[in-house]
């Protein structure tokens, strides 16, 4: 599998990071397996950081073997695990089970509106979930522990006529 990491500088050997604010799916390291998403993540991480260039660095994953060989939720779909689970992220609330990656659809910028109005408590969670099924979701895959970036191999970067 091909992932894609944005920013604002190349991520050659990815860590752990304290983040200073609380993502769909926690603590760790974020990608995703399509570019066009990690480029404007690249966008926005550059706008937002005022320093460096946008960068998506490139890396491989077997999946077979690290799947199996570590612990991994996944969600399929922006179903009512899946709200949940973010929603106690997003609020710092989630104190749950630890697991090695987390896949799933991104609550990115195109939900995030809708997003806000649930936990404002202005959507019920069924209307929350109506509304997301017209939303097109991206997916991440978020590697949460030492051993899980173990399994990741950098590759490159896309080449900035590729942006």
């Amino acid at each position: 599998m091909i992932l894609y990491h944005g920013s604002n500088v190349t991520v050659s050997e990815p860590r752990l990071v304290e983040q200073n604010r609380y993502l769909d799916f926690g603590y760790g390291f974020y990608t995703t397996t399509n570019k066009t998403q990690a480029i404007g993540f690249a966008d926005k991480v550059t706008k937002r950081r005022k320093s460096g260039e946008r960068t998506v660095s490139i890396y491989e994953i077997d999946e077979g073997t690290a799947f199996a060989e570590c612990s991994i939720l996944k969600f399929e779909s922006a179903n009512e695990a899946w709200l949940d689970f973010v929603s106690e992220n997003r609020s710092g609330n989630y104190s749950g089970e630890a697991y090695d990656f987390i896949y799933g659809p991104v609550a990115n910028d195109d939900v995030y509106t809708t997003f806000t109005l649930y936990t404002a408590g202005v959507l019920t969670k069924e209307q929350t979930l109506e509304a997301l099924k017209v939303k097109k979701l991206y997916n991440q895959l978020v590697l949460t522990s030492e051993k899980a970036l173990s399994y990741l191999k950098f590759i490159g970067t896309v080449p900035e006529e590729e942006f």
